[in-house]
């Protein structure tokens, strides 16, 4: 039977794809789960495995060609029989779509012979929903995947469901469909840059050159895909869609770093890594608290912002494969190690290229820790929709005036952009200076959160 397959729904307000790489050949065969195609979507890349067993017939869509959700990508020849017991070499097609990665109804490609197999309880409508290394799980433990209740979002079946289900214990009803848990495990790198050695007083603009058949080119060309496509149209878009202006303020963090050296025993003993950027965070929700514009989000189309009574706070991370912005869900709600064991976790996926969809939405304001590359004062480009972004810069020890004596304090500048369209300048610099106020009494932010526990 010959099978056209779409390019599923990879999640929440996704409508396009970027054929990043195909993993098949046309001819070549290919089994039900095995990756087939590496697609790149809101900042990262997906594996999209085969829906059935069978040959790659014909691949419709090219590798850095953008695609939108619907569009047929490959044709496949399943091995098996149709339905009504014909060859699987009849030019008959079906139309072969997902709501899910992993997900592909097989209604349309499942033979009898795997119907009676199943039993009136997984008939092919209702296959699990199910990533390939879950369904491995199941193989391994001898679980029959098609006879769990998923408890993941829209009823996906979790590697946990299947211990639950090994262990003879009965999984919970799955819950209301929520963010899709695609997990990304490809990897695009950034296109490789090699700078020819110079010799002394060559100047350091010169072009780099190449040798190719004997001839020096001064130019290379490097097609723009991928995630630094994705980062393009976003920047563009933030940079044509906002009235960015940037407040920057000078902070001391002496005591931050007093503070964070005196934890750093309790956090080793927790195996937790802590920089800075927890107390950040901490000192960021704190004052989004009391100025709520801040924590927001915009609807151009319907000309509304809005306004966030939760605090999911993006953490900017530079990545092999480019800027990618994990986000801290309640932030609020964690204490400074929880807040770390979590930026320790995103940052890791981020970084080999596993982090979850749900993990990169949601956000309401984001943090960018500049610092820990070098530079004194940037102007930090606003993650839109959001409405803010606070960029934190290099600290360094420099000399400064308190109580009229020059002393030696760990100074840096902290940037904040902003979008004029909803805050004004002035309650921006109250944003930046309560923020201020509480990176230099760090103390104070774990006294208001007693307070408000107490109340």
């Amino acid at each position: 039977m010959v099978i056209e397959f779409k390019l599923p729904d990879l999640g929440e307000g996704v409508a396009e794809g970027e054929i990043v790489k195909w993993l098949v050949n046309e001819g070549q065969s290919i089994k039900e789960d095995e990756p087939m195609v590496e697609v790149m979507t809101d900042k990262a890349t997906v594996q999209i495995p085969s829906p059935t067993s069978g040959t790659v017939k014909q691949i419709l869509a090219k590798e850095g060609q953008t695609v939108k959700v619907g569009t047929n990508l490959v044709v496949l020849e399943n091995s098996s029989k149709s339905e009504n017991g014909g060859s699987a070499n009849q030019p008959r097609r079906t139309d072969s779509t997902a709501s899910d990665v992993g997900s592909i109804p097989r209604t349309q490609i499942s033979t009898n012979k795997e119907q009676q197999k199943q039993g009136p309880e997984a008939t092919p409508a209702q296959r699990a929903i199910a990533t390939p290394s879950t369904r491995k799980l199941a193989r391994d433990l001898g679980v029959d995947i098609e006879r769990i209740q998923g408890t993941g979002p829209s009823g996906r079946v979790t590697e946990e469901d299947v211990k639950k289900a090994a262990a003879g214990q009965p999984s919970p009803r799955a819950p209301a469909p929520q963010q899709q848990q695609t997990v990304f495990e490809a990897d695009q790198m950034r296109p490789p840059i090699t700078l020819p050695s110079r010799k002394t007083g060559e100047s350091i603009i010169e072009a780099p050159t190449k040798t190719i058949a004997g001839s020096e080119i001064q130019e290379e060309r490097v097609p723009i895909h991928g995630i630094r496509k994705r980062i393009a149209d976003k920047m563009l878009k933030s940079s044509q869609g906002t009235a960015s202006v940037t407040h920057v303020d000078e902070v001391d963090f002496t005591q931050l770093i007093a503070l964070r050296e005196a934890s750093k025993p309790l956090a080793e003993s927790r195996k937790v890594k802590l920089t800075f950027l927890p107390f950040i965070i901490k000192a960021v929700v704190a004052s989004l608290d009391q100025f709520p514009y801040f924590n927001a989000t915009i609807d151009d189309e319907r000309q509304e912002f809005i306004i966030k009574r939760y605090y999911n706070i993006g953490v900017a991370t530079d990545t092999p494969n480019g800027l990618i912005v994990p986000v801290v869900k309640n932030a609020d709600k964690k204490t400074i190690f929880e807040i770390a064991s979590e930026i320790e976790r995103l940052s890791e996926d981020a970084r080999e290229g596993k982090i979850l969809l749900q993990d990169l939405q949601g956000g309401t304001f984001t943090i960018t820790n500049i610092g820990t590359l070098g530079g004194m004062i940037s102007t930090p480009i606003i993650n839109v929709p959001e409405v803010a972004i606070l960029g934190v810069h290099k600290i360094q020890k420099k000399p400064v005036v308190v109580n009229n004596e020059i002393v030696i304090r760990d100074m840096a500048f902290v940037a904040l952009t902003f979008d004029h369209r909803i805050v004004d300048g002035a309650d921006a610099a109250r944003f930046a200076s309560r923020v201020k106020y509480y990176l230099e009494n760090p103390g104070i932010i774990f006294l208001e959160e007693t307070e408000d526990k107490k109340e």
